[in-house]
């Protein structure tokens, strides 16, 4: 990757060029939910990549549809009228500003809580349309969640098979998370080689146990694969995919890792408008690998999802954020990599 000089009105904003940035990779897994063999399928696509299509999974496009509607009437709306949903501190509409430690990013978005199956009365939903669409949004995507990881579960032997699930969609009240993103074309762009891109969303993994991200066709999403490399993920309106996060890695102690990604911003005539369902555990919830999976030493010592949450706030986007969590052979094996 070569950072190149930034335009003044692009602020802190990365411009990129990257070998190929819309070269899509066709090794992207698509998982069947409906088959036989699901359930291996979705841990082989965690274990190889940690990220992975889903096709087949029952979600109306009706649903998606009207969310995907009522997002863009939002983000075509008047700045007044946004800024009105704001700021984001976190919850509330943001732009270009990623949290609180000094990321950016050529994207707007709006940040909102979750309570079981709906948004919580503090999230500041502009409009009652915005509000109904998204909690039948959040709906589908807590069952389908529930659905994902009831099958990392049974395709791993853990048991009971809703041990991973009901930490997101149980009995007990959980922490989630709804996002929508939109991502305008970058003017400042215009008259530059074609492989060239801004930074939307840096790159980072997910904190908690699984994200279900949906775009509407346009692309832009990238992956890092366990080697490094960096592949542009071809857009598919018909389908979700799945993210691992860091909570699932620890759980798994390192058996399925959570993937690295980012989004990147061109010059197109077309917006990327996605929305992305977080599924985390409650605040009290111990994370640490599961003993049925701890075949040799733990990676990580046990901690809360609040405590792993309180750290993922104060860090960058691009921070290992697993590391204060790692027990010491793991982290002195890290620094001596780095050494050498």
């Amino acid at each position: 990757m070569v950072v190149l000089a930034k335009p003044a009105a692009l602020e802190q904003i990365t411009l990129l060029r990257t070998p190929e940035p819309w070269e899509s990779f066709s090794g992207i897994p698509a998982v069947d939910l409906s088959g036989p063999d699901a359930a291996a399928d979705v841990v082989r696509a965690c274990e190889r990549f940690g990220f992975f299509s889903v096709v087949n999974h029952g979600v109306p496009a009706g649903v998606v549809d009207r969310l995907e509607a009522e997002a863009v009437r939002f983000f075509a709306s008047s700045q007044a009228e946004k800024d009105a949903s704001g700021p984001a501190d976190p919850f509330g509409y943001g732009s270009k500003r990623i949290g609180r430690n000094g990321d950016m990013g050529w994207v707007e978005y709006l940040l909102l809580a979750i309570e079981r199956d709906a948004l919580s009365k503090a999230s500041p939903a502009p409009t009652s349309a915005l509000r109904d669409a998204i909690n039948a949004y959040v709906g589908a995507m807590r069952g389908l969640a529930r659905t994902v990881l009831e099958m990392v579960a049974e395709g791993l032997g853990v048991s009971p098979r809703g041990a991973l699930a009901d930490m997101v969609t149980g009995d007990v009240a959980s922490d989630q998370v709804f996002r929508l993103n939109h991502y305008p074309p970058c003017p400042l762009l215009q008259g530059l080689p074609p492989n060239c891109s801004v930074t939307g969303f840096g790159e980072h993994t997910d904190p908690q146990l699984v994200s279900i991200l949906h775009s509407n066709g346009t692309p832009g999403l990238q992956v890092a694969l366990h080697d490094g490399r960096w592949v542009s993920v071809p857009p598919n309106r018909d389908a979700f995919f799945v993210n691992v996060g860091d909570s699932l890695q620890v759980l798994t102690n390192g058996r399925l890792r959570s993937v690295r990604h980012r989004v990147v911003a061109g010059n197109g005539l077309k917006s990327r408008v996605s929305m992305i369902y977080f599924g985390g555990p409650p605040l009290a919830q111990r994370i640490a690998p599961l003993p049925q999976l701890l075949a040799g030493t733990p990676l990580y010592r046990e901690f809360t999802w609040g405590e792993y949450k309180k750290a993922a706030y104060r860090s960058r986007l691009g921070d290992n954020r697993l590391a204060p969590f790692e027990t010491p052979l793991v982290a002195m094996a890290h620094a001596d990599h780095h050494r050498s």
